[in-house]
């Protein structure tokens, strides 16, 4: 897809303006003689899902929260690259994480459990069974985790306490993990452009792994916006574009302003039509395919059409009564293993101290991530974060003294899986009093369908009729991945991309070659190859 070569710029319409829309129109904007950029979003606000909430600051210790959003690892250079191009920084933390309750089914990064002891030789076959995968890839890499985990006959109890939590929590997977491919199993300690850990032998996550927290997203993406708009770009918030033509000659979209209110809409004969070269949809894939509607081709339907959404819903909350009961917040002795080496001795001796900030996290048992699973359906679960524990600002707050977990100044967020099975939640146990928000997520399903059908057919579908995608949607549900998908259209439209870091090139020029099907060469202007 070429850019015009006439003296006119190209007029680009961007739907969405989440991460992927952001970096699309960031990364067009660096060639002002070149684009018109409109940024187009229902929304009030840039950032889609990646936004803060304000709090009580004399009681929570911080006046802000990240609640779409909660950080990443070091693999997330794009994300990181923009975040320091308007002076925010993200912040090294060293991970923790609680899985289950009970010395039955508990289990964590920072020391020796029983559940780890008993499933000592299953986690050792489980990295031999990771080697298997990349040899045999794609065959076992399309396998659903549940197939493959019956397959190589790793006991139910394995999976549903240890590798499915795992991969649920830190892939954003959900109650869809166990039909989610090998081959994201594979990537989560493998993959050196997606990879979060190394696989650990002794007690499959590392010991403290590092992660990043994310500076207040809703102040970054309003920089972020307010900079674009300097540089030329129209964004258009509360405002819904409808595609009125699409064919060779451009794109004519009538914008309408986005409303609750059926009675709020003019006419639609009274709003006026607007003309583009190119649009760029960076919406969910349902949002796109109701967008181009009647416009659709028979590929972009069975493409977007194999995209499975769930509805989540995040709770932020001070209740430490609930949350101590579903999780395992704080060390006791029930939940340790034997100390048989020097190194168990160590994280043992590491976990009992009284839990003190430090400037990469804590020292001492202060878990950051939690799994619970239900007992009636155990491979279903409910994920929760302790904010207070994780998100810098609070430790900044509170200097090297912890707060115990049973106070209500922590701030906690719970999220409750598919709607569809609310009968499993247990969200009435949160004291009303103490909820800070409510917030809904319309969320897609890893499932292995979507990497036998939505990722490969991607390459089919983008650059044509006029038209491109990006968004998480397209591969892994990342923040980073929202962001290379965005530069990559930008990209296809001729911008150039911005070499700033050898793992960051390598990574986008991957996910060119498979969402796009076109090869990245350095100092080209993203001319199919």
């Amino acid at each position: 897809m070429m850019a015009d070569s006439s003296d006119s710029r190209q007029k680009v319409a961007i739907i969405g303006a989440g991460a992927a829309g952001m970096s699309c129109a960031s990364t067009l904007a660096k060639h002002p003689q070149k684009y018109e950029v409109t940024l187009f979003d229902t929304a009030p606000h840039t950032g889609g899902q990646a936004t803060s909430i304000p709090l009580d600051d004399s009681r929570h210790g911080a006046s802000w929260l990240n609640e779409g959003v909660q950080g990443g690892s070091p693999i997330f250079r794009h994300t990181f690259n923009f975040f320091r191009r308007y002076g925010y920084e993200p912040v090294e933390v060293k991970l923790q994480v609680s899985f289950g309750k009970g010395p039955d089914s508990f289990w964590t990064n920072m020391f020796p459990s029983p559940l780890v002891d008993r499933f000592s030789d299953e986690i050792q076959k489980f990295g031999r069974v990771l080697k298997w995968i990349k040899r045999l890839m794609p065959f076992l890499g399309i396998l659903p985790v549940k197939v493959m985990l019956k397959l190589f006959r790793f006991s139910t109890e394995f999976g549903n306490k240890m590798v499915l939590p795992l991969l649920a929590l830190f892939l954003g997977t959900g109650n869809q993990t166990p039909n989610v491919p090998s081959v994201l199993l594979e990537r989560l300690f493998d993959d050196k452009n997606m990879r979060l850990w190394d696989y650990d032998p002794d007690t499959l996550l590392p010991n403290q792994p590092t992660m990043y927290t994310f500076p207040n997203l809703s102040d970054f993406y309003h920089d972020w916006a307010r900079d674009l708009s300097s540089r030329g770009v129209h964004i258009r918030l509360k405002t819904a574009p409808e595609l009125v033509r699409r064919d060779k000659h451009g794109v004519t979209l009538r914008p309408h302003p986005a409303t609750d209110d059926p009675n709020g809409d003019p006419d639609e004969a009274d709003l006026p039509c607007e003309e583009f070269d190119e649009m760029v949809i960076c919406c969910p894939a349902d949002e796109a395919k109701s967008l181009l509607g009647e416009h659709a081709t028979w590929r972009e339907k069975y493409v977007l059409g194999g995209v499975k959404f769930f509805n989540d819903i995040t709770v932020t909350h001070s209740d430490s009564e609930y949350f101590n009961n579903i999780f395992e917040t704080r060390y006791k002795g029930d939940l340790c293993a034997k100390d048989n080496s020097q190194s168990r001795r160590d994280q043992i001796v590491f976990s009992q101290k009284t839990p003190r900030t430090r400037k990469d996290g804590w020292e001492g048992f202060a878990p950051m991530y939690y799994i619970h699973s239900y007992e009636s359906d155990p491979d279903k679960i409910e994920m929760g974060f302790d904010c207070t524990n994780y998100q810098h600002q609070f430790r900044e707050a509170f200097g090297e003294n912890a707060i115990s977990p049973e106070s209500d100044r922590h701030v906690y967020q719970t999220i409750f899986l598919n709607d569809q099975e609310k009968h499993l939640w247990t969200w009435d146990g949160i004291d009303e009093s103490k909820i800070v928000d409510k917030k809904w997520w319309h969320q897609f399903g890893h499932r292995w369908q979507h990497y036998l059908r939505v990722v490969p057919g991607m390459m089919f579908i983008n650059g044509k009729n006029r038209t491109l995608y990006a968004g998480a949607w397209t591969m892994v549900n990342m923040h980073e991945i929202a962001c290379i998908s965005g530069i990559a259209a930008a990209y296809r439209l001729g911008a150039d991309y911005e070499v700033f870091d050898d793992f960051a090139e390598d990574f986008f020029s991957k996910y060119l070659l498979v969402s796009h099907g076109v090869r990245y060469k350095r100092g080209k202007n993203g001319e199919p190859t």
